[in-house]
Order: structure tokens, then C-alpha cells, then sequence
């Protein structure tokens, strides 16, 4: 029997009791036997109104850890790719995070940290109990503005690419921004962070980056300006700030296949994100409208969810161990997100 046909036998005999999400960037053979798909933020405001005994998560890990923080008591949440990390979220750790936090503080202001969904659930647990909230590209403009509102600086973390394009957006003064240094990913805090930095700031960026989306150049951009003036650019605002400032629009990957789906027929179209969804959205709109990659960009994590791993973890439900987090870092985590959903309810 094959994979796809194992899938679908067990969806068929568990019903109402399994339901499968799966993130946009995850590949067709696997998005075919989802019942969600969607960018973080849809993917995170479907958990509570899911009925389902167990939520099988084709993502990354810290797309599985946020679903066991929002989770019911009589859910179990499973991901057939343990090992799919996410390089961005490993670029802050809790330590570190709670660290530079207590520095910054001594400076006498109060700071709100808010914490891209990328990260940690120690990450996410960190921001909730510093009375801080997290953000996905879909709403990270309200998101800053809810924590500008709340203190005397806002600690952004941990992509800065996507703080500094957030910041553009919302007209806030490069004067008034500051990127901590780079050594705080991977060193003790406390020799590269002092609380003189908060002075005249009111954003403090964590150096973080999406590996995959710091591929997509201005360069690249440029030569197609040159070479097809009529084309459009859509970029993910993990992109870097020169790249975003160039495009003819940036967003989420919601609000990428939502520009795509609204281009005029004929438009041709360039998107600077993973390849699986550009690929997506050019079959989609074959025939009417080109959509082509800025550069073909592909997340070796979101791949190692295959249809045979699928297929594996959907055979052993009953007996496998679920992904869970401990309910000292679940509970101001889970505040750290409903203070999102809230906001952006």
C-alpha cells in the first residue's frame, strides 16, 4: 500500500478525532492530506476550535510547541518531523533572551519584549512573564504598536530583518532603533549588552535572521527592473530591508497568495520566499498570470516533512510520545500568545 493511500485510510477510520495542519511551505504531496493550511498566525488561531483527539503539525518544531502550549488537556499534538528546526527560532534562547532582558531593565526603563512566533516556547514563556506578547509577519505592525504602547522600549526578537522592515512601515526613527550586537546569539549577554543601549531607543532589535530569506538579493531585484520593467516583486518581510524597500509590496505568505491571486490576467510576478509555495501559486494561476521565484530558496527543515514520515507518525498516534512542553514554561507562554490573538482578534 503506499503512503498517500495509508494516510488516507487512517484519516477515513479516525474521522473527527485527527486532523492535520500543515504550514504553506510545506510540499504538495504533503498539503494534499492537510484539513489546515496556513501561515503561522491561521495555523495558531485554529487550535483552540479544533475538536480533534490529535493535531498532527507538518511544520517546523516551534509550529508544533505553540500548538501543545494552546492545546486542551485531552489533545495530543504530533509532528512527523521531530528533527525540523528552525534556524531563525535557535538564534535566541530563553537564557539568553531572559539575560539581555534584566540588563536592558537596569537601565531604569521598562521594556516589552515581543517575540516573532518563530522562537522557543522557553522564548515565548521568557516575553509572557515580562509582560510581553509574539507576532507573526501577518500582524507584526499591530503587534509593535501594542508593545510600544505598553512601555518605555520594545526588545524585538529574533529577526531583525523583520523589526527593521515593521519599524519602516510604521515611520519609527532609525535614531531611535538599535541592533544589539551579534555575539548574544551564541555568548553570555551580559558582555555584549549594557543598559546605556536603551538611551533615546525605543526599539531594541535581537540580530537574528531567516537564513533563507537573507538569500534574496537587491542585485537580483535590480536586474529584473532592468530587464522586465512591467514585473511586479512581492517579497516576504523576512527579506532584508534593501530587498523589502525595492518590492512592490511585502507581507506574509497569506498576504503574498492573496497579491498574487488579485494581479491583474497577464501580470508576470516575482516572489521572494520558499520555493514550495512560489511553485504552488505558479500552477495555481498557470495559463493566466507567471509567477516566478526571485531566486529558488528552499527550507531544508519545512522538507523533512515527507509523505512516508506522515504516513509513520499517523500509524503510531495511539502510542507515541506527543510533543508537550512543561507547564512552568506552557502557562506564560500561552499568555504571551493570548495577548496576540487577543490584540488581533
Amino acid at each position: 500500500m503506499s503512503d498517500a493511500a495509508r494516510i488516507e485510510g487512517i484519516k477515513s477510520e479516525r474521522g473527527d478525532r485527527l486532523a492535520i495542519l500543515g504550514h504553506h511551505y510545506q510540499s504538495d504531496e504533503v498539503l494534499a492530506h492537510t484539513d489546515i493550511t496556513g501561515d503561522s498566525l491561521e495555523l495558531a488561531r485554529r487550535i483552540e476550535g479544533l475538536e480533534a483527539e490529535h493535531i498532527v503539525f507538518c511544520g517546523v518544531w516551534f509550529m508544533a510547541e505553540t500548538a501543545a502550549i494552546l492545546r486542551r488537556p485531552e489533545q495530543r499534538i504530533h509532528i512527523p518531523a521531530p528533527d525540523a528546526s528552525c534556524p531563525m527560532a535557535d538564534m535566541a534562547v530563553s537564557r539568553s533572551v531572559e539575560k539581555a532582558l534584566e540588563i536592558l531593565s537596569r537601565s531604569g526603563k521598562k521594556i516589552i519584549p515581543l517575540t516573532y512566533v518563530n522562537s522557543s516556547a522557553g522564548v515565548k514563556a521568557v516575553v509572557g512573564r515580562w509582560e510581553g506578547s509574539v507576532c507573526t509577519s501577518a500582524n507584526a505592525k499591530r503587534m509593535l504598536e501594542w508593545a510600544m504602547e505598553r512601555g518605555d522600549a520594545v526588545l524585538f526578537l529574533p529577526d531583525r530583518h523583520l523589526a527593521v522592515n515593521t519599524a519602516d512601515a510604521l515611520g519609527i526613527p532609525e535614531e531611535q532603533r538599535h541592533i544589539l550586537n551579534e555575539s548574544v546569539i551564541e555568548e553570555d549577554p551580559s558582555l555584549y549588552v549594557s543598559p546605556d543601549e536603551v538611551e533615546g531607543k525605543k526599539l531594541l532589535i535581537w540580530p537574528g535572521c531567516c537564513p533563507i530569506h537573507e538569500e534574496f538579493t537587491l542585485d537580483t531585484m535590480l536586474e529584473i527592473r532592468d530587464r522586465e520593467p512591467e514585473a511586479k516583486i512581492v517579497v516576504h518581510p523576512e527579506c532584508t530591508p534593501d530587498v523589502t524597500r525595492e518590492a512592490d509590496a511585502d507581507g506574509s505568505t497569506s498576504f503574498i497568495i492573496k497579491y498574487v491571486a488579485e494581479a491583474p490576467a497577464g501580470s508576470t510576478i516575482y516572489v521572494a520566499t520558499e520555493a514550495n509555495l512560489v511553485e504552488r501559486l505558479a500552477e495555481r494561476h498557470k495559463g493566466e498570470k507567471i509567477i516566478r521565484p526571485l531566486t529558488v530558496q528552499r527550507c531544508e527543515d519545512m522538507g523533512k516533512t515527507t509523505e512516508a514520515r506522515l504516513a509513520a507518525k499517523l500509524s503510531e498516534l495511539d502510542t507515541a510520545e506527543p510533543v508537550d512542553v512543561a507547564e512552568e514554561v506552557r502557562e506564560p507562554a500561552r499568555k504571551a500568545l493570548e495577548r496576540m490573538l487577543k490584540a488581533c482578534a
